[in-house]
């Protein structure tokens, strides 16, 4: 996802970051983060979470154009690396606290990457996975809908992500020896629609998962059904995002 163009994806990552502010909030404030001299976000991307903290922290991503770009957001105040989860060019127990965000879903290996950063962080330091969704358990209402959520499943799994690993995620923790403190998921927003910005972007994005799988016919078909059930109040649109946090039992 992160090499398509013709979509702002740091409005898309901003707009992701607001999903799960509460929740950073929550544990960031719990394991005490501006009192961490060693932060890492995997994935950082153009910087959306960065540049909401009030602490510099590392970022690393392995898009090149993401971190120029996250490099003007933070108004070059993060050290940035160019590299990959899989294979993290850190010495081990180098980091208090590790986190990710919207990113193992799209890793060819997640165990690897947490084992990645289980292996750069301190012993009892703090790992945390903030957003991980279960498209297959995703809910779309009027029914006309729901078969454009599976073509978008369908067209995730295409590119190369899971779309079910949120349901997997403490597991996944476990596996590498990750204890975890804390597991849950997303709560629901209770607002009855999201702002028209918001509903651009969540079809920006749909059009970029389905170009060449589906018509622009059927594409402003579904749009138009989307549109009006928000208006009338009918629209249910939820999709599982799961949340670990967990703590390093390195020796």
């Amino acid at each position: 996802m992160l090499g398509l163009k013709n979509m702002d994806w740091h409005k898309r990552y901003l707009q992701q970051a607001n999903w799960t502010r509460d929740l950073r909030n929550y544990i960031f404030e719990k394991t005490g983060l501006t009192h961490r001299s060693r932060v890492l976000e995997v994935g950082c991307g153009t910087g959306a979470i960065l540049s909401s903290l009030k602490t510099p922290v590392f970022g690393l991503d392995i898009a090149l154009d993401s971190l120029k770009e996250a490099k003007i957001h933070t108004q070059n105040r993060d050290p940035l690396t160019c590299a990959d989860a899989l294979s993290l060019p850190f010495a081990d127990s180098s980091f208090e606290m590790v986190f990710c965000h919207f990113l193992l879903l799209w890793l060819p290996d997640p165990q690897q990457a947490l084992g990645e950063m289980r292996r750069v962080t301190r012993a009892g330091g703090e790992i945390i996975a903030f957003a991980e969704p279960d498209y297959t358990r995703r809910i779309d209402r009027p029914a006309e809908l729901a078969e454009l959520g599976k073509k978008q499943t369908e067209a995730l799994r295409a590119q190369g992500a899971d779309p079910s690993l949120g349901a997997n995620l403490a597991a996944l923790f476990r596996r590498v020896g990750i204890q975890v403190v804390e597991a849950g998921t997303l709560a629901q927003s209770t607002r009855v629609s999201p702002s028209a910005d918001e509903r651009a972007l969540e079809w920006a994005t749909l059009e970029v998962d389905l170009a060449g799988r589906v018509s622009d016919e059927y594409l402003q078909k579904m749009k138009k059904i989307d549109q009006t059930a928000w208006e009338r109040g009918e629209r249910q649109l939820h999709i599982p995002t799961h949340y670990v946090w967990g703590r390093s039992g390195r020796k």
